[in-house]
């Protein structure tokens, strides 16, 4: 497992995440519902996987949870139709992308980017690699986050707004898909805050599970 996730997270150029994707999800934060999926980067950088800890970043005094599942590119292409845009998926994994809320309300406040928010180090823990035989529908896989054994998020990606085929098309009209890029399809409602100390342990259906607790940084 060890080989494939550092496989994708060395060979992909980048991680374009999608936000509000689930429509309870954007009004349990008041957002308005997007009419074209809404895009934000995360560097490479910020992956983890098990056995490392999400740390807070320096001064967040508010950091959410949010699980995803995320779609490893496995052949590159660009202006992808949406017929084809299962024959470029190499893959999943189970992402988490932690947030610091209160850099992002203040960012948006200010019309400014979400960087600091989205993309510090550790923000995006990860799975190992799933192979794409071992999830027959995408779309229909249930995502779920407990916080100190406590259930916080509960969803299915049947409630996604924009389907995969849909967003893979979309993205890469701009950017052009590279092999082990991934994609963050958007997380369900239940997002909240986690601390220092805190243990996070969230799942895909029964495909697989993954562990990772906070600390301060």
């Amino acid at each position: 497992m060890a080989s494939k996730v550092s496989q994708f997270m060395q060979l992909g150029r980048k991680i374009v995440a999608v936000g509000r994707n689930y429509k309870a999800h954007a009004h349990e934060l008041g957002n308005a519902l997007p009419s074209k999926p809404m895009l934000f980067l995360k560097p490479t950088s910020s992956y983890i996987a098990e056995g490392e800890k999400i740390r807070i970043p320096e001064g967040c005094t508010s950091l959410h949870h949010e699980v995803e599942l995320g779609i490893v590119i496995g052949k590159p292409g660009s202006r992808i139709s949406e017929q084809d845009a299962a024959s470029h998926i190499g893959g999943y994994i189970l992402a988490l992308d932690m947030t610091a809320r209160d850099f992002q309300e203040e960012a948006k406040k200010k019309g400014h980017p979400w960087s600091l928010a989205k993309g510090f180090d550790t923000s995006c823990p990860v799975s190992g690699f799933i192979d794409k035989d071992k999830i027959s529908d995408p779309s229909k896989v249930r995502l779920w986050l407990k916080v100190n054994d406590s259930l916080k998020q509960d969803g299915n990606t049947g409630d996604m707004i924009f389907s995969i085929p849909h967003l893979i098309s979309y993205i890469s009209r701009y950017f052009r898909l590279e092999e082990g890029d991934v994609i963050l399809t958007g997380t369900p409602e239940g997002v909240g805050p986690v601390g220092s100390g805190d243990v996070i342990e969230a799942g895909l259906s029964d495909v697989v599970t993954m562990k990772f607790q906070v600390e301060q940084s």
